[in-house]
Order: C-alpha cells, then structure tokens, then sequence
C-alpha cells in the first residue's frame, strides 16, 4: 500500500502569499501605463468657473451715468424766453424777463415755442407728484427724479400721465400748449428745474451726467 503525500501545514500559506504578490505586481505594472494614455488628453481648466471671467454682461450703464434729456424731441423747437441770470449781460437779462398786468417778473425757467404742437417729455425716470390745471399757467406737471430733483413742465395743452405714475426718461407726459401768463409766445412749453428747492437753468444741465446732479 502506498502512502500517502502529505503537505506541510505552513506550504498552502506560502502559496497563497505568492500569488497575492504576483496579482499585486501586475496590477501595478497596469497602472503605470496610464500616463501613455493621457498624454493625448487635452484639459480644459482647473477649474469651472473663474473670478477673473464675468459671467453677466456688464455694457449696460450705471444709473448715475444716465444723461439728462431735453423735455422735447422735436429738432424744430426753439427757445422764446430765456431763464434769468442775474449774472448775464443787461441786454440778455431784458429778454428774460416775463411782463404781466403791469408787473416785471424774472423769468425761472425756459419757454421752447413752435407753431405746431410739440410732444412734451420727461428728462429723466421719476414719479409724478403732481398735476394741476392753471388758468394763468396752463396744465402744469411736477415730477420728482432721484438726487433731489424735480422737473415742471407748465402751459401744456393736453397731460398724459396722473399723479403717482412712474415715468421714464424720453416718455411722452402731455403735449404743448398755451398760458396767459406767456400768451405773447403762443404755443409753447414753460419748463423749470428745481435741485435741493433751488431753481437752477435747465440750459447747464441738459447732456450731463447725473452723478454730477
């Protein structure tokens, strides 16, 4: 009877510990393959999104960057009456003077005139505080803009806008008209400007900036 062979107890271990290491070596010798691979990946960034790049458009204006508008858009109006400088020459001081029964009265605004009627403007985004129909004035709209100022738009015809309406620059608030106070103009708009309650020329401040305001 033959006998039998018999495997020492640690030989099965052994065998096993030199396969795992063998699994393991080629397993490694796989992975240090990969950089032949990635040498024709193209990368895109590091990161996905970048302070350095905006996102959001930024060519709209600032709204202190805004201009100020004239209350007209017709390219045919003119001036009738100057606003009073009681710094300016005699003579420009006489055509700004407003004559009514009998009574001499600085002129504190401009009159724009033209035969026709003429549509009547907004100068800048503002909320309409108020509107009042004045047999000596006219119609008389008063807007209120930010920094502090206001506009007054008098001797107009007709009003399209009502008191609280939010207004934006350019949009058309009542067309021109006449007043008894300034009858001699015939059609015409009397426009004021106001800045901190202090009247001031509306023909300085016409094309500049608001944050000059």
């Amino acid at each position: 009877m033959k006998k039998k062979l018999r495997l020492k107890p640690y030989v099965l271990p052994s065998i096993y510990i030199v396969l795992v290491t063998i699994f393991v070596i080629s397993a490694m010798s796989s992975f240090e393959k990969v950089p032949a691979f990635e040498e024709n990946v193209t990368y895109v960034s590091s990161v996905i999104l970048s302070n350095e790049t905006p996102v959001i458009s930024t060519d709209d204006k600032p709204v202190n960057e805004i201009l100020i508008a004239r209350p007209y858009t017709d390219q045919e109006v003119r001036i009738g009456k100057n606003f009073y400088n009681y710094k300016a020459d005699e003579e420009s001081q006489k055509n700004s003077i407003v004559y009514y029964e009998n009574t001499y009265m600085q002129n504190s605004g401009i009159d724009y005139v033209k035969e026709e009627v003429f549509d009547v403007v907004a100068i800048l985004d503002g909320t309409v505080l108020s509107i009042d129909n004045n047999e000596l004035l006219g119609n008389t709209i008063e807007i209120k803009h930010d920094n502090n100022m206001i506009s007054v738009y008098q001797s107009l015809g007709t009003v399209a806008v009502k008191e609280g309406d939010a207004v934006k620059q350019g949009q058309v608030i009542g067309k021109s008209g006449t007043s008894k106070i300034n009858k001699d103009l015939g059609n015409h708009l009397h426009f004021e400007m106001f800045k901190e309650g202090q009247v001031i020329n509306p023909e300085e401040w016409y094309n500049k900036n608001t944050k000059d305001l």
